[in-house]
């Protein structure tokens, strides 16, 4: 099926899904089968190597998982996708499969702290040059992309503090000097921000997040050109972070309401922010539908909706937030985002948790900072819970 022509909510349910499954099944069967068999030894052998179309051990590809895979390729616009068992999962195979000794790879401080890590502990143990800028300052990205580099890692809208790039610019700096672009397009899923039709090369997403939207099934999926997607693939295969069939299962089911899901969070966030940035006990609010947000104007050219996701800080300290937050009714009080229900939480327990504070302050991250994930509850009762939370302040 021609999915070209399609809406995004469309495409979301039916991707992966248009021929008929076994004895006539309307839903993807799990199929948790570790291998496969073959009556033919040379349709075995062209299966194995590529040649045919095929399954022949699930560490490599599995029947469930492909659907999944589909879906997001499709959403995506891309030329092949390929998944792994967390969203970590696929920033760690992607990095360390296209990149190794000597290489260089120029990206943002403001990066999830699971990635930030990879940047400052991992990957120059292993020769990589790594040169994180100012994430909004894109004349100092381009300078460093300039000089010449392999690979450039962006993130936005940012985790916690929303920050904005312009994917098209920096993709434009990267095309000249031939290095690939990455892009984390977690926060604005495939609804809101197309980052390949933007100039990237690759795009990949914490499943576990917004794709699933049920916070009870944890995957990771890269997506992009067909080339360096198999060379990722290849890597991971051998590196072993395949994703399951159960929850590939359960990531796809949970897509099948993303666009609804992501067009009634994005109305929510934004009647959410305009409340908090007017709230005299809020001392900033960031998100990035908000005129005042630095790279608004940037989002509005980049993407068709802002996203569930915001954050803000309140007029105090680490202690305002501890007092603030098990006030809150409507939400959870976790490390996660992207559910139907509202989560939200200091960095220093979620994002950001692995650094000091020492370093989140120089990420400009204060420890007054809340991430706030808004769920699909109804906006007014979310509002009036936070009204009554910051009361008690």
């Amino acid at each position: 099926m021609d999915f070209s022509q399609q809406k995004k909510g469309t495409t979301a349910i039916w991707a992966g899904e248009t021929e008929r499954f076994f004895q006539g099944a309307t839903t993807p069967p799990i199929i948790n089968s570790v291998t496969y068999a073959y009556d033919d030894l040379d349709e075995w052998y062209d299966v194995a190597t590529g040649k045919a179309d095929g399954f022949i051990y699930s560490r490599n590809t599995n029947p469930t998982v492909h659907v999944f895979e589909e879906k997001v390729r499709i959403l995506e616009c891309a030329e092949a996708a390929t998944s792994f068992a967390t969203g970590m999962g696929a920033i760690s195979n992607t990095l360390f499969a296209l990149l190794g000794p000597g290489k260089r790879v120029v990206s943002l401080k403001d990066t999830y702290g699971g990635a930030s890590r990879l940047f400052l502990d991992f990957l120059p143990g292993y020769n990589v040059n790594v040169t994180l800028c100012d994430t909004t300052n894109h004349e100092q990205l381009e300078a460093e992309i300039a000089k010449g580099c392999d690979l450039v890692y962006l993130e936005t809208p940012t985790n916690p503090t929303l920050k904005i790039v312009d994917i098209k610019r920096l993709a434009t700096a990267a095309k000249n000097v031939g290095a690939v672009v990455v892009v984390d397009n977690t926060f604005a899923t495939p609804i809101n921000q197309n980052p390949l039709q933007l100039g990237a090369d690759l795009v990949l997403h914490s499943a576990t997040k917004f794709l699933c939207g049920h916070s009870d099934a944890m995957g990771g999926v890269l997506a992009g050109k067909a080339e360096l997607v198999e060379k990722v693939f290849r890597f991971r295969e051998i590196n072993g972070a395949s994703l399951q069939a159960d929850p590939a299962y359960m990531i796809a089911r949970g897509m099948k309401t993303l666009e609804l899901r992501i067009e009634r969070q994005n109305a929510s966030a934004l009647k959410i922010a305009q409340f908090l940035k007017n709230h005299p006990k809020v001392a900033d609010v960031f998100y990035p539908g908000l005129p005042s947000h630095l790279g608004h104007d940037i989002a509005q050219a980049q993407m068709s909706g802002f996203g569930g996701m915001m954050s803000f800080s309140l007029n105090g300290s680490y202690d305002d937030v501890k007092k603030f937050l098990p006030k809150l009714q409507f939400v959870h009080l976790a490390a996660s985002l992207g559910s139907v229900s509202t989560l939200a939480g200091p960095p220093r327990t979620t994002s950001h948790v692995e650094l000091t504070e020492a370093q989140r302050a120089q990420l400009g991250i204060p420890e007054s900072l809340i991430r706030y994930s808004v769920g699909i509850e109804n906006v007014e009762d979310l509002m009036a819970d936070l009204e009554s939370a910051l009361g008690s302040l």
